[in-house]
């Protein structure tokens, strides 16, 4: 192999390239400019992101990369997402931001000067444009030249190569304190970013309902997970950049797993379905909504009295949410409804206060995991941020977050009656914190059972 395709990242099955067919390939091509006045969506938001990352590190060099291609099998990469951290301080969320990174130099007695190091689009004076797999722009397409992403983020743009002269830095992909940081500062969302969460929900919803036109083929198929997975996919790659994580189409016992996303199972119509999706933007916000469905269209009396009861548990868990509450008062409204739900039914032996409490929680065998999360670039947005920020703060407006109780009823769980086994419900919805409570951003999918019966009656019927 020559020293060129060791450089390339070129295949061993790939043709060779005669002089002649080199010379051939870098003449004749016109100029191609992006128009002059293409920004990227949020790049009038961007610099007070910065501003306000630079205030929390005066004097630091700071680091923050886009992340770089994980390949998934030989020469095949993984679809590329970039760092929500990156994403939110360039606006730049595309397919071609492998390897690059935003450095934020000392300027100043406390200020910084962004400075963006990218791997720029290839000349049509070498050979990377059409031989390269990685970044060849016939294999991946167009990326910027260093004046066009200057002009698209209003940062200023050097060339990648000029990266390894720097001196170290604050690295946000191994610097904790940075990563803390960043987490926080995306705590509480500014209008346009509440907008890009709600045209995410909105999608979502809408694939909900492909969902549902889907189930006569999906209940036909000996996998019919996998053809619901792929109904919301469509809709999700249709209208956004995909499905912000991996859908999770349960049904049945499959349902008792929090994270089902094997999707290989067949569909009875006497279970349920738990479906847990979202679309993510092309800005990289996504939704995050689960709606527990009965496959038949209509809810049995055991299931129905399943799902009312965590119905109204998130009921009790959204009415607790306003301005001021802890971020854990409605996981625990929530929680007291699942267990005194329980206690009556006699599932837990003892009552619902003493599986309250903290020196038991016995009630987490059927309910799990948390009521809910925040909500943004990432489906569990801020993860990084210190506990006193987060979990155990108070809620804002602006903040934009889920609120999810579950059942969640082992097939081979002996503390149960059979006819409780193997059943999984979990009711999502996405909300943003208002100055006098909270608004449901979610509320075009019904949540009771005779909206839910009534809505999927109107679809299949259509």
């Amino acid at each position: 192999m020559t020293e060129t395709a060791v450089r390339l990242h070129t295949g061993s099955h790939d043709l060779p390239v005669s002089a002649a067919l080199g010379a051939f390939m870098g003449a004749g091509w016109a100029a191609t400019p992006l128009p002059a006045g293409t920004r990227v969506p949020a790049s009038h938001l961007t610099p007070a992101r910065r501003e306000r990352l630079s205030a929390r590190f005066p004097g630091e060099r700071l680091i923050v990369p886009a992340g770089q291609l994980k390949v998934r099998s030989n020469d095949a990469d993984h679809r590329f997402r970039p760092h929500s951290a990156y994403a939110w301080l360039t606006g730049l969320t595309g397919e071609d931001q492998p390897g690059n990174v935003l450095v934020m130099e000392p300027s100043g007695p406390a200020g910084h000067e962004s400075v963006l190091y990218l791997r720029p689009r290839s000349p049509r004076t070498g050979d990377e444009f059409y031989r390269d797999r990685r970044y060849g722009e016939f294999w991946v397409g167009r990326r910027p030249d260093l004046e066009e992403a200057g002009r698209m983020t209003g940062i200023r743009c050097e060339h990648l190569d000029g990266l390894g002269t720097l001196p170290p830095g604050r690295d946000a992909s191994a610097d904790a304190e940075l990563a803390t940081a960043l987490s926080e500062l995306r705590l509480l969302k500014d209008a346009w970013e509440v907008g890009q969460l709600q045209l995410a929900v909105d999608h979502t919803v809408t694939g909900f309902e492909d969902v549902v036109r889907a189930l006569p083929r999906a209940l036909r198929h000996a996998r019919g997970e996998r053809w619901l997975e792929g109904a919301f996919n469509l809709r999700a790659r249709a209208e956004g950049n995909g499905t912000g994580y991996d859908t999770i189409a349960a049904s049945g016992a499959h349902a008792c797993v929090l994270h089902w996303i094997r999707n290989d199972g067949a569909l009875d119509p006497s279970e349920l379905l738990l479906l847990d999706a979202g679309v993510e933007t092309d800005t990289l916000y996504t939704a995050d909504i689960t709606r527990t469905l009965p496959l038949s269209g209509t809810f049995s009396p055991v299931q129905r009295q399943l799902y009312e009861l965590v119905l109204g548990a998130q009921d009790a868990g959204i009415a607790a949410l306003k301005p001021g509450a802890s971020f854990r008062d409605f996981h625990r409204a929530c929680m007291r409804v699942i267990a005194e739900g329980l206690a009556d039914w006699g599932v837990l032996r003892i009552s619902a206060d003493e599986a309250l409490a903290e020196d038991s929680g016995l009630y987490r065998r059927y309910t799990l995991c948390s009521s809910g999360h925040m909500l943004g670039l990432d489906v569990h947005d801020c993860a990084r941020a210190r506990a006193g920020t987060y979990l155990d703060a108070v809620l804002e407006e602006g903040h934009v977050l889920t609120v999810e109780p579950g059942l969640y009823l082992q097939p081979d769980d002996e503390t149960l009656p059979l006819e409780l086994r193997g059943t999984g419900i979990r009711i999502e919805d996405d909300l943003v914190i208002t100055s006098d409570g909270a608004r449901l951003m979610s509320g075009a999918l019904p949540r009771d059972v005779a909206g839910i019966e009534s809505w999927m009656g109107s679809l299949l019927e259509g």
